[in-house]
């Protein structure tokens, strides 16, 4: 994975999303220190399924935040165990 600074980021972010588009994911940092990804979002319903996560304390899953999926969590979570 390509890691690049805020700055270049800013400066070159067009060329940066043209990357993403074409499938490279990219680590962005911000004074050296990394502070997120850029990827591809899928449509794979493994992948996103693959994002799950816990609330940390409640038990309770969640989809990642931008992550919209039409079917309800429980549904996805019986596919993932064989209930279906």
């Amino acid at each position: 994975m390509r890691t690049i600074s805020q700055r270049e980021l800013r400066n070159d972010n067009a060329k940066v999303m043209r990357e993403v588009a074409q499938g490279a994911s990219i680590r962005v940092t911000s004074r050296g220190v990394p502070v997120a990804v850029i990827r591809p979002i899928t449509e794979q319903p493994h992948q996103v399924l693959a994002e799950l996560v816990v609330r940390e304390g409640s038990g309770a899953m969640e989809f990642p935040t931008g992550v919209h999926v039409a079917r309800p969590t429980a549904d996805a979570l019986a596919e993932l165990r064989g209930d279906r």
